[in-house]
């Protein structure tokens, strides 16, 4: 019986490592817990275990980096299972708009409780859990179904809806900054910092975006053609899904960071009443790209990624 034993999964063949802490997982007993050693974030296993396996464990980071990583994993018992905001999302995105409107990060923040979710907000537990029940009364549009997409469908869509989105707007909102800094900078400074920030921010996501469209998207749509059998499609890429994916989940997070800084900087995008139209158009385009670029991450952390680890792991296991 395994009770909180430590798995050192850098001993562990990559290809090899999921399925052994899925068997780790699996002998558990509810209330059982053990605890994984790594030496990067492993926050795709996650994603993987929440997508096969359910919301019937914890994830809770003992050690978290540069070099050194800790999660212990505790299977909940049955009378005490918890939801996370991410898998919540994910399976209606009716509940992820909740959390939009309350200000709950439901990509980068996934992994949290209700519970959790609802204290950072500063919201009751009990508003928030009424507001997810409102919502289930509301009409679902087959379109909002994304976890039953095509993982090569889905990839091509964020590529050309949330890409496009970003490659459209980020030269404007980045003359935006600039502009508003100099004409404002002088009476609030926080705006100097506000643009040197959001060009930073906007070059790292661009960059982002070509090593998704250049090689971790064409690796899933070739796993995905696999699974359904079309073998003409080329190598994409020569290294794991997974090892891939955990670099754009950490790239995700920093962005995540970028966007509650800016929120931060301008006190929630509140004008002052010298604010020029300009001014005003700024913050409503960060608004408004804050908000697409959450649903982006969403579609890829809550559904494309374990969709494409577990077609990984699949494939892996055939060829065994």
């Amino acid at each position: 019986m395994i009770t909180t034993s430590t798995l050192d999964v850098t001993l562990i063949e990559p290809r090899l490592k999921h399925p052994v802490i899925f068997n780790y997982f699996d002998a558990l007993q509810p209330g059982e817990s053990f605890i994984i050693h790594n030496d990067h974030d492993p926050k795709p296993l996650y994603y993987q275990l929440l997508g096969e396996r359910g919301n019937i464990f914890t994830w809770e980071y003992l050690e978290h980096g540069p070099e050194s990583w800790e999660v212990k994993i505790e299977k909940i018992p049955d009378d005490k299972e918890e939801e996370t905001v991410g898998a919540l999302a994910a399976a209606d995105y009716r509940k992820a708009e909740v959390f939009r409107k309350m200000g709950i990060d439901f990509c980068c923040g996934g992994s949290k409780t209700l519970k959790q979710a609802s204290e950072q907000a500063g919201i009751s537990e009990a508003v928030l859990k009424h507001a997810l029940q409102e919502a289930d009364k509301a009409p679902a549009s087959h379109l909002q179904d994304f976890s039953q997409w095509d993982p090569g469908f889905l990839a091509d869509y964020i590529i050309n809806t949330h890409h496009r989105y970003v490659k459209d707007n980020a030269a404007i909102i980045s003359a935006l900054a600039q502009k508003v800094a100099q004409h404002h900078g002088n009476t609030h400074p926080e705006l100097i910092e506000l643009a040197a920030r959001t060009g930073a921010f906007l070059n790292d996501l661009l960059s982002h975006l070509a090593k998704e469209e250049e090689s971790v998207f064409p690796a899933i749509k070739q796993l995905a053609g696999r699974g359904q059998g079309l073998s003409a499609i080329p190598d994409a890429c020569t290294v794991s899904i997974a090892a891939a994916i955990d670099n754009m989940e950490e790239e995700h997070e920093a962005a995540g960071d970028d966007l509650r800084f800016f929120r931060d900087l301008s006190n929630n995008y509140s004008l002052p009443p010298d604010a020029c139209n300009s001014y005003a158009y700024l913050f409503e385009k960060m608004k408004e790209f804050e908000s697409d670029l959450f649903l982006h991450i969403h579609l890829e952390n809550n559904i494309l990624f374990p969709r494409a680890i577990r077609l990984e792991e699949e494939q892996d296991q055939q060829l065994r």
